[in-house]
C-alpha cells in the first residue's frame, strides 16, 4: 500500500438515502473530494466522491455505488486511501505518516534503537511508536526537530536523539 497514502474514513451511515459520514484526515478536509478515485485495503475503490454537507467530525458525502443505508453501515470504521500520485507534495520537513511506519530508528551514534511501528497524534505533536527489540512495550518518540533531527526516506532511517532514559541503555 505504500503507492497510497490515508486520507481518511468512513463512520458509517448518515440518514437512510445512502449517505456516508465522511472523516478527512487531509489537512485541507475538503480537499478529500478532489483525490479520488479513493480504495480501501480490501480492494473495493470508489471515482466518485461529493461532500454533501458538514458534521461536527467531518462530512456527510454520497460515495458512488453506495446507494442505501446498508451499503453505507457495510462500510463504517473502513480507512480511504488515495494514490501518492494525486496528493500534494509536502515541504521537506513534513511526512506522510505512512512514510514513516516500518522505518529504523538509530540513535547519534548509529545504534538502532527500534523500529516505528506507529504516528500517533494526540494533539499536542506527533508522536512516533517504536518497536524496541527484546521489549514487551513500545516508546514513544516525541516528532520534534530535537528529538528527530534527521529523517531519511531514501534510507528507510530515522536518526533520534531522544531525552535521555527514554529508551533503555546498555551502559
Amino acid at each position: 500500500m505504500s503507492d497510497r497514502v490515508i486520507v481518511g474514513a468512513i463512520g458509517g451511515a448518515f440518514g437512510v438515502q445512502g449517505e456516508v459520514r465522511l472523516k478527512s484526515y487531509c489537512a485541507d478536509p475538503q480537499a478529500i473530494a478532489d483525490y479520488t478515485p479513493l480504495h480501501t485495503e480490501d480492494g473495493r475503490s470508489f471515482a466518485q466522491v461529493v461532500l454533501t454537507g458538514q458534521l461536527k467530525n467531518g462530512f456527510t458525502a454520497r460515495m458512488d455505488g453506495v446507494v442505501t443505508k446498508e451499503d453505507a453501515d457495510a462500510l463504517r470504521n473502513v480507512n480511504l486511501y488515495a494514490e501518492r500520485t494525486v496528493m500534494p507534495s509536502l515541504p521537506d520537513d513534513e511526512y506522510y505518516y505512512a512514510d514513516l511506519i516500518g522505518l529504523t530508528v538509530v540513535d547519534t551514534g548509529g545504534v538502532t534503537l527500534g523500529t516505528v511501528k506507529n504516528v500517533m497524534d494526540h494533539g499536542a505533536g506527533d508522536l512516533l511508536e517504536v518497536i524496541v527489540p527484546g521489549a514487551s512495550d513500545t516508546i514513544l518518540l516525541p516528532f520534534t526537530q530535537a528529538a528527530v533531527p534527521t529523517v531519511d526516506l531514501t534510507a528507510k532511517r530515522i536518526v533520534a536523539d531522544p531525552p535521555d532514559g527514554l529508551f533503555p541503555s546498555d551502559d
